[in-house]
């Protein structure tokens, strides 16, 4: 532990002097650079005290969110700023070497001095994730965007064909500080006028307590046709605080459950029910919690029990790596999953047709969108909240409205 305590303040400080360079390169004014370190060096000291000072028993708080933002503007705008330096160092020991063997005055110094277009470049490039952070934190958090997608199936029921659905998932209503843009979003969900409505698990962040204060916005969801279902994710079961007791533990995994009725929907733990549209149905099955590298709470064979290969199914599974690892081959044929989880890390770039990256690629290999296998299909909501940094970039917070289609899929 003190060791990557000394590694992480060796990091930081290498950072601040980069860019403490890259400043004095561009300026000489003396109380620039003053301001410029009282505001950085109080920024270090206060996330420092924040993180050795954080409670394991209450968990993440507004100021846990606040420090982790901070320590991304610290952090991310001088790692790009320190690679451009670094790679002058480089090309500044490359060329004092070359003076050195090359009779130059040794009076002179071995380093060349730093060009200023140089820092201007490095400081430019620091200033985009800066803005971009900002930016996220201020408006990306609430920037809801409605995704529509189509999917084709050919064996799907024909009373089915333009059935549609909207998905919300990882709403941590313990992280939400507007009412206006939470009203505003559920405005939006009820707009799409869909004919069943699925949330896919995070009520909250640990505590059944942070929703209390957001039960009546979400009850304005208005009733669908065809229901209003939902499932659990990783941080309904508190696993990420330490406890009282085992008791105190249990009763806030009560009330969380509770709360998915508070807001009238129908809550499906290992089990399965039938939409029935005319003479047709479709099963709808959703399960606990089944992660990869979290909780495996999730029980498919037991939550599709007396189901057929030939029913058609959608699952609701809130961590896209239940697909992976145990939906997408499964006997049992599960046409459409449905899941969330990933937030796409809050951070990234997407253009459609263009370019969709994060950093959640490398950890998931399905994170946000549509993916397919062998005709069966999982989509990965974006998510309707936030949570640790309290922001969004790139990935916008997503309401999603699937179309079933009766028709050949496309592989």
């Amino acid at each position: 532990m003190a060791f990557r305590i000394l590694l992480l303040c060796l990091i930081v400080f290498i950072f601040e002097l980069y860019a403490f360079q890259a400043l004095k390169t561009i300026t000489k004014v003396r109380w620039v650079l003053i301001i410029y370190f009282f505001i950085s060096f109080s920024a270090i000291v206060f996330i420092g005290y924040q993180f050795t000072n954080f409670d394991r028993s209450v968990g993440q708080t507004k100021m846990t969110m606040i420090t982790l933002g901070l320590l991304l503007l610290v952090l991310i705008p001088k790692f790009l700023l320190s690679i451009v330096l670094f790679f002058e160092d480089i090309y500044r020991l490359f060329v004092g070497t070359l003076n050195y063997f090359s009779n130059y005055s040794k009076e002179a110094s071995f380093f060349p001095e730093r060009r200023k277009f140089v820092s201007q470049i490095a400081l430019g490039l620091a200033a985009i994730p800066f803005a971009s952070l900002i930016y996220g934190m201020t408006f990306g958090k609430y920037n809801y965007k409605v995704i529509k997608q189509q999917v084709f199936f050919p064996d799907l029921p024909d009373a089915f064909d333009g059935f549609t659905i909207t998905q919300i998932s990882d709403v941590h209503s313990g992280s939400f500080d507007n009412p206006d843009k939470i009203n505003y979003a559920i405005d939006l969900v009820n707009e799409q006028n869909s004919d069943m409505i699925l949330f896919t698990g995070d009520i909250v962040n640990t505590h059944a307590k942070e929703m209390h204060p957001w039960i009546d916005s979400f009850k304005r969801i208005k009733k669908h046709e065809f229901g209003k279902f939902s499932v659990l994710g990783n941080h309904d079961y508190g696993e990420y605080v330490t406890w009282p007791s085992q008791k105190d533990k249990d009763e806030n995994f009560e009330a969380i459950k509770d709360l998915h009725g508070k807001i009238d929907f129908k809550l499906l733990l290992n089990e399965h029910t039938f939409i029935q549209k005319g003479e047709e149905k479709i099963a709808l099955v959703g399960v606990e919690n089944w992660g990869n590298n979290f909780k495996k709470a999730g029980d498919i064979n037991l939550a599709s029990a007396n189901l057929t290969k030939d029913d058609f199914k959608i699952l609701m599974s809130h961590d896209p790596s239940h697909w992976e690892y145990e939906v997408k081959n499964h006997d049992k044929h599960f046409h459409l999953t449905l899941s969330g989880h990933t937030h796409g890390m809050q951070f990234g770039i997407e253009i459609p047709g263009f370019i969709k990256w994060s950093l959640a690629q490398y950890v998931y290999k399905q994170w946000a969108g549509l993916y397919e296998n062998k005709g069966r299909y999982v989509y990965v909501n974006r998510g309707f909240g936030f949570h640790a940094y309290p922001g969004r970039v790139g990935i916008m917070p997503e309401i999603t409205v699937i179309e079933l289609k009766k028709g050949k899929y496309i592989a």
